[in-house]
């Protein structure tokens, strides 16, 4: 897999978790532990994608 096809991958994923998290926020009885997850998890994602990105210039 190609820097770039990995970086649009991590983006597709970085998105879903935003839309999931955005779901949840709207939902009264969700959990803030897992939303704060979920915001981890973009955390990651988004390092990882800055990441490559320096790495592939």
């Amino acid at each position: 897999m190609s820097v770039s096809s990995h970086i649009e991958q991590l983006k597709k994923k970085h998105q879903a978790l935003s839309d999931q998290v955005e779901e949840l926020q709207r939902t009264p009885s969700a959990s803030d532990v897992e939303i704060a997850e979920l915001k981890k998890q973009k955390l990651r994602i988004k390092e990882e994608i800055s990441r490559l990105e320096v790495a592939a210039e």
